[in-house]
């Protein structure tokens, strides 16, 4: 009667089921109420299985159950430690290659200081540098090969100051500007000149480490390969305060933006040094990533930003900009933020240039410090 019983209530309710006339949640509730029979089943199993095996007395059912029971439960578990298995093959592997890679730079940076050495100690330096290694190809390839996670993190990452950094500065700067479409100004500008000071520093460190490697660099990477490597590898040289130190001294001659006399823009330093630190590094990826150029007044594109929620949303041209849209190419990888008005672009334009003045003698200009 057991089994009867079993057997009828699963027929019942895969009756039910079907993916033709019944709702999704119908038939999700269907397959809830199939799971859920499933358990109490098991559960009546499990005890029916206890009492039989009482019953057999205290070794009865013993090689039953190790030659049916235990090999079918440990199939249950195995796909899902596998898994996890595999996973740490795979940092272990990574490890592994992070510390070849630390090898090869350091090797590379042995030779080129005794390649130095060589051509400032000898009075005949081209004949002590034919004795010398040549300089090995740092991490040969890793930039390349992680490009794809790269990327990924740099994306999600671009994200996340959206949602945190942005917002922090903004409550920051509430305190000081009243008025909303100058703070949300003033944030926008703080992003494209990070991006631009951020990507100034790379094409500098790029030339310095091409000169240092060039030096005793014999392939089979090319040097650029060789050069792109070593910079994924040692992103600490980037100098990302002098970044911070270059955008806010642009943003304090803004046109565009404006800002109370006693103080400074370093107050969103944060949110500039985070930026900073991204825009540099997706200067690294192949292709980089870099933001979208906009202007006020321009036609407002739906595949470039979003509308801000106080939006005219029948308005076709872009009254100032919130959010820089993330590109690689031609192609967009993360909308912006815009905001779209009627009527009110020249003199809002004209309200901003009345107010704008030169912050260059601003008494916190010389202040630029790591909050670290």
């Amino acid at each position: 009667r057991f089994w009867t019983d079993i057997k009828k209530t699963q027929a019942d309710i895969l009756i039910h089921i079907n993916l033709q006339i019944n709702s999704c949640d119908q038939n999700l509730n269907r397959c809830c109420e199939i799971i859920e029979l499933n358990s109490k089943i098991q559960g009546q199993l499990f005890t029916i299985l206890n009492e039989t095996s009482q019953e057999g007395g205290h070794y009865a059912g013993v090689e039953t159950i190790k030659t049916r029971l235990l090999p079918w439960l440990g199939t249950c578990f195995s796909c899902a430690t596998s898994g996890r298995k595999l996973d740490r093959l795979n940092d272990y592997e990574q490890q592994i290659q992070i510390l070849r890679d630390e090898i090869s730079i350091l090797d590379a940076q042995k030779s080129v200081l005794q390649s130095r050495l060589a051509r400032s100690c000898s009075p005949y330096p081209r004949h002590r540098e034919n004795k010398l290694s040549p300089v090995r190809s740092c991490s040969p390839g890793r930039a390349r090969r992680t490009n794809a996670s790269r990327r990924a993190c740099l994306i999600a990452r671009f994200g996340d100051i959206y949602a945190q950094e942005r917002l922090d500065a903004e409550t920051l700067l509430k305190t000081y500007v009243s008025d909303m479409e100058m703070v949300q100004r003033i944030i926008y500008i703080a992003a494209v000149e990070s991006f631009h000071a951020a990507k100034m520093a790379y094409r500098q460190l790029k030339i310095r480490v091409r000169e240092t490697l060039s030096l005793g660099h014999s392939g089979p990477e090319s040097l650029e390969d060789t050069v792109l490597d070593y910079i994924v590898r040692h992103e600490d040289l980037y100098d990302v305060q002098a970044s911070v130190n270059e955008v806010i001294r642009s943003m304090n001659i803004n046109p565009k933006i404006s800002f109370p006399p006693e103080i400074d823009f370093i107050v969103i330093s944060t949110l500039i040094r985070e930026l900073c630190r991204v825009a540099f590094s997706m200067q690294t990826l192949t292709p980089p990533l870099d933001i979208a150029f906009g202007t006020d007044r321009e036609l407002f594109s739906e595949t470039k930003y979003h509308r801000s929620f106080d939006s005219d949303f029948t308005a076709v041209l872009v009254a100032y900009h919130v959010w820089p849209a993330l590109m690689e190419n031609d192609d967009v990888i993360v909308k912006g933020e815009a905001v779209t008005k009627r009527g009110t672009l020249w003199s809002r334009r004209s309200r901003t240039r009345s107010r704008s003045r030169s912050r260059s003698t601003s008494p916190l200009l010389s202040h630029h410090v790591s909050p670290n």
